[in-house]
């Protein structure tokens, strides 16, 4: 075989913050090296969004043309290949993993069912709301846990606002889980009607209400209490009702029923409460998971019976030394793993050299209420660790993080291009989604 032939390849599945950071730095290290190993990126996706802006392209407050980047895009410029699919298997045996096949929302195939070979199998699937199987939940219920589902709830919440203004009715929207993507998605809904009614709309605040409910005893458990006490108090300013100690036994077409026997009616149902991995994460060829469907690994971040397999972000679940607790399904995590994948795979892969252990730096959280206002706590970290910062040095904080992840993709100055375009377009496009 030639040169081309006998080079390793490294599969990423899975296109979110760590495996398109994983793919984009490899393929520019590898991009003119005819030797050294390729990369493969595969997602059921065509383009990548920052997962924690999710809520803004569903809320309608971001445009999603300006925020996606599409994969074969990045893929040309960064070097590596991205190939359509949904993993729904994995062959250890012969290193092959199974790609369900892809259809057209008519039905029409796109692409057949395939399987492709593996030196190195990088997992980075991320996460999903985990409805615990309440009933009625898939059925009536939306999730904002991917690009194309934040986008359709974002249309569904575009109809229902015209319903609203030519035929006078009244439009009820109730969120599930008040952990940082209800209490965001929350505020942002507040900014489009507020938004909406300077581009003419101006009844719509007054007929939308929203509702925001919580099984736990505050919001943002992960947070300082502090944080969880104002954060509730400016939601409430903003007119949206918080319920807290409010556990959901069932979803109707109507609303929610809640355990102790009473209703939250709402037109509109988001569920964002819980964490889990995929459910195909569960029959991954015996590897070992948790009963959240995340795969287990060790501090090298090679799952536990398959050192040829490594699994980072959400879909993953690591204890480290001396601690009691999984780290949590955050971006922070996810980023970090990428960071510490992309600096020793290539060492173990070309020379078996054995990784040092992962660790992980908790530089603290962040909360932004739209516009309205921000909170972060700083984490365990640096000179101000633990100190707890809100308003416009949160807000920037949050940005920033944001503006970091494009410039890893983008690379410094196109990065720095891509925000200079972006302020323009808050100057001269619509502050919401129109269309």
């Amino acid at each position: 075989m030639n040169a081309v032939e006998q080079r390793k390849r490294i599969v990423v599945v899975g296109g979110g913050v760590a495996g398109l950071e994983i793919a984009t730095a490899l393929g520019r290290r590898w991009k003119r090296d005819r030797q050294a190993p390729s990369i493969m990126l595969i997602d059921r996706d065509s383009a990548h969004i920052w997962k924690p802006m999710l809520h803004t392209i569903a809320a309608g407050t971001r445009d999603i043309s300006q925020q996606q980047i599409p994969y074969l895009a990045q893929a040309r410029v960064a070097g590596f290949e991205y190939q359509p699919g949904e993993m729904c298997g994995i062959d250890r045996a012969v290193r092959e993993i199974r790609l369900a096949a892809l259809h057209a929302p008519d039905g029409r195939l796109l692409v057949p069912a395939r399987q492709l070979s593996y030196d190195i199998l990088v997992v980075s699937v991320g996460s999903e709301a985990n409805d615990f199987g309440t009933p009625g939940a898939r059925e009536h219920c939306f999730k904002i846990d991917s690009r194309l589902q934040a986008d359709g709830f974002n249309q569904e919440v575009r109809i229902r606002m015209l319903q609203c203004l030519a035929q006078e009715q009244n439009l009820s929207i109730a969120i599930v889980g008040g952990g940082a993507t209800g209490v965001e998605l929350a505020a942002e809904l507040v900014q489009l009607t507020e938004a909406a009614g300077a581009y003419g709309a101006k009844s719509l605040a007054s007929r939308i209400s929203i509702t925001l409910i919580e099984s736990g005893p505050r919001l943002l458990a992960a947070f300082p209490e502090d944080i969880s006490l104002a954060t509730k108090a400016r939601l409430e300013s903003l007119g949206i009702k918080v319920m807290l100690g409010s556990r959901v036994s069932a979803v109707t077409a109507e609303g929610f029923e809640l355990g102790d026997g009473g209703k939250v009616m709402a037109s509109l149902r988001v569920w964002a409460a819980g964490v889990k991995a995929p459910g195909f994460v569960a029959g991954l060829d015996g590897l070992e998971t948790t009963p959240g469907n995340q795969l287990m690994v060790l501090p090298s971040l090679q799952t536990t019976r398959d050192s040829d397999i490594y699994a980072i972000g959400d879909c993953a679940s690591i204890t480290l030394p001396g601690t009691k607790r999984p780290l949590p399904p955050t971006a922070q995590v996810a980023h970090q793993q990428a960071q510490y994948l992309i600096r020793h795979l290539p060492a173990a892969l070309q020379h078996g050299t054995s990784a040092p252990d992962f660790t992980y730096r908790d530089f603290g959280s962040l909360v932004s209420l739209a516009e309205y206002d921000a909170f972060g706590s700083l984490g365990k970290f640096g000179l101000l660790k633990g100190t707890t910062i809100r308003g416009r040095l949160a807000q920037l904080s949050h940005a920033m993080l944001y503006r970091s992840h494009q410039a890893r993709l983008y690379g410094f100055w196109r990065g720095g291009l891509v925000w200079l375009v972006d302020l323009l377009n808050t100057r001269l496009r619509s502050t919401i989604r129109l269309d």
